[in-house]
């Protein structure tokens, strides 16, 4: 019997691309700047209904600074950056939507579900999708007590490989900041502090750890954007750690005590893994009767004005 001659391998064009918006669509065609946005924070990260109205809030800031928005999403099996008020009211109402990362794209969109996408799923559709800017609360990174758990985020395997700009608040305070740091240089990710010699803490203003650049407009951010790609080499993300202003942050005090407590809940309770991020963060909004909610959103409101302007800058510049 003769052997089967084995099945051409896929092409790039084989690949499911993410379903552009109409407004994305065109915005891309035209060279005019594109914003990612995450669909987490709406779907996981916040109260319903206010999650609808913060959805709205963060695309309209986009827009206000030049800039049209890509919220992404998986819905029915189909990927999608930039979701119409039907889509993004499915997002922030249907309770059933999972929560997908990089790892989850293939069987949700294999079995036609639907889900939110973290950091490191909005990260590699939006790349995929031909955007260069994505804006995003906190990233994820080492766990505290990695040498026992080895708890690491997929955001930071991800931004290694995927060559998009991310502006965040540094990374959550609950994790182990400084190892984070290390890690992201032994990948290769670049860090770039705007307008701040030191880290941000997500909450906090400062993590107290030093950033080897600092930028101080969105054109320096472009410029290096534009050196990375003229450069080549292996793709790999720059992270542009924009600070909540300090009118906004959680006070420092209360940060370290609340995040004490959660800590030593877990210790009690053997919460470990996935299950810790999700606690503490729950655990920090309780105890600080949401106070850690409104810095959050604060950074996020931040984040998403900045990379609106970087979005604009880079896009002067291609034009």
């Amino acid at each position: 019997m003769p052997l089967r001659p084995p099945a051409p391998a896929p092409q790039e064009s084989d690949r499911p691309l993410p379903v552009l918006s109409a407004e994305v669509r065109e915005a891309l065609a035209e060279r005019r700047p594109v914003v990612a946005l995450e669909s987490t924070i709406i779907a996981h990260g916040l109260p319903r209904p206010r999650n609808l109205q913060v959805a709205g809030e963060l695309e309209d800031l986009v827009r206000e600074a030049g800039a049209v928005p890509a919220t992404v999403a998986v819905l029915d099996g189909r990927a999608h950056a930039g979701l119409d008020s039907g889509q993004l009211e499915r997002v922030a109402g249907d309770t059933a939507l999972r929560k997908l990362g990089h790892r989850d794209l293939a069987p949700a969109l294999a079995l036609g579900a639907s889900g939110a996408t973290t950091v490191s799923a909005t990260a590699f559709l939006a790349a995929r999708a031909g955007l260069r800017v994505f804006a995003t609360g906190g990233l994820g990174g080492v766990h505290r007590e990695w040498v026992r758990t080895q708890d690491e985020s997929a955001d930071l395997r991800l931004l290694a490989r995927t060559g998009i700009t991310v502006v965040c608040a540094g990374v959550k305070s609950i994790l182990d900041v400084p190892a984070t740091l290390q890690r992201l240089e032994t990948l290769g990710v670049g860090v770039l502090g705007y307008r701040t010699e030191h880290f941000p803490g997500f909450y906090l203003s400062s993590s107290g750890e030093p950033v080897d650049w600092t930028v101080r407009t969105p054109q320096e951010v472009a410029a290096v954007m534009r050196a990375r790609d003229a450069l080549g080499g292996p793709a790999a993300a720059l992270v542009v750690a924009n600070p909540v202003p300090r009118a906004d942050q959680l006070d420092p005090a209360v940060h370290d005590r609340v995040l004490a407590g959660g800590l030593e809940v877990c210790r009690e309770r053997g919460i470990t893994g996935q299950a810790v991020t999700p606690f503490l963060l729950e655990y920090l909004t309780r105890e600080t009767g949401g106070a850690s909610l409104e810095a959050n959103l604060a950074a996020v409101r931040g984040n998403v004005r900045l990379a609106a302007r970087i979005a604009a800058a880079d896009a002067a510049v291609a034009r």
